[in-house]
């Protein structure tokens, strides 16, 4: 029997045990009246307006795309009580990231330069870090009671946790795309929550551009953020990224607007991130990309947005003579006649 296997039996001995030896649990149901009149704590927003106490939100995207810069930033603003792209903490949050993946010295690098250029500092036990490195080079097992109970203790003392990322740290005994593998990471969240806690997942993006696995996930998430590469990117403009808003229960209107995210160096040296309207974002990119021949219907498949918006953007683009006439671009567009195939093929 594997170490792995023998892991899994001895959780689940574990857990069958506490079942049998647990009191009972006793439900009830409420009346009307009493839910009405029965004073819920009032969810205080961690990073406003986007994450609150008592949630459950993740963050994915593919690799490469700058997943741990935004896990990164997001706990250093909470831990400060600043400010991360365009979010604003509304004091200074207990804050727990949980990583395992990344090299101790590589976290160690990041969050250096984030303190480097920050403004502000958290305070003594403000920002506390587990990463696999200093633990034996082995990170515990959120799918199962034993690894949930390991970050038990440093899970009650935190306000905000950040678990970076779902594949590295909830491995379970199931298949990723298999719901059942999120069953007691779900159960686990929903504790968390419900002592008020805020909760920020970050996973892979799949094939598709969607959070890999089964879709099960969303379904107790507050907030689901896809990262996505801008059209026009290139390797040498490091982490910039477009953020959607796949699900926000708490949000409306401009709250829950898509945006571009770029981190650059200021003047000074420092890391700092810029913040771009996606929506002026997407019509530079269908200018540019109308200038290079493509049709709009082509356009909306490279940018994976509606044709509709497509044909705003350039209609506009050409009352503002940003798009050159056909006759006029640096590459003439070529006609491909295809072949007429016979009837009886």
């Amino acid at each position: 029997m594997s170490r792995a296997t023998a892991e899994r039996r001895l959780d689940e001995l574990a857990y069958e045990l506490l079942e049998q030896t647990s009191p009972a649990k006793q439900y009830r149901a409420v009346d009307l009246s009493e839910l009405l009149a029965h004073q819920f704590p009032e969810r205080e927003h961690v990073l406003s307006p986007v994450l609150t106490l008592w949630s459950l939100n993740m963050v994915y995207g593919w690799r490469g795309l700058g997943k741990t810069h935004m896990s990164l930033g997001i706990a250093y603003a909470a831990a400060t009580g600043s400010s991360f792209l365009a979010w604003q903490a509304t004091r200074s949050f207990k804050t727990l990231l949980v990583d395992g993946e990344m090299p101790g010295e590589s976290l160690q690098h990041r969050l250096a330069t984030i303190a480097a250029s920050a403004d502000s500092e958290p305070g003594p036990g403000f920002f506390r870090v587990m990463t696999i490195d200093l633990c034996g080079g082995w990170m515990p097992d959120l799918a199962t009671r034993e690894g949930q109970a390991a970050v038990g203790e440093e899970c009650d003392q935190a306000e905000i946790i950040i678990v970076d990322n779902l594949s590295c740290l909830c491995r379970g005994k199931a298949r990723e795309n298999d719901a059942e593998s999120w069953l007691q990471v779900a159960e686990w969240a929903m504790s968390l929550r419900s002592r008020g806690k805020c909760v920020v997942f970050v996973h892979h993006a799949g094939k598709d551009g969607n959070q890999r696995g089964t879709s099960k996930r969303e379904d107790i998430l507050d907030v689901v953020i896809g990262m996505k590469r801008p059209a026009d990117y290139s390797a040498d403009q490091g982490a910039r990224f477009i953020v959607n808003f796949d699900k926000a229960r708490h949000l409306t209107g401009k709250d829950t607007a898509p945006f571009e995210a770029w981190l650059q160096a200021d003047e000074r040296g420092r890391n700092v991130w810029t913040i771009q309207d996606s929506a002026e974002c997407t019509f530079d990119q269908v200018v540019e990309l109308a200038n290079l021949g493509m049709s709009q219907r082509d356009i909306a498949e490279e940018l994976g947005i509606n044709k509709s918006n497509v044909c705003r953007h350039h209609a506009k683009a050409v009352a503002e003579g940003l798009i050159q006439p056909a006759h006029n671009r640096g590459k003439p567009k070529l006609t491909v006649v295809k072949p007429r195939k016979d009837t009886d093929d």
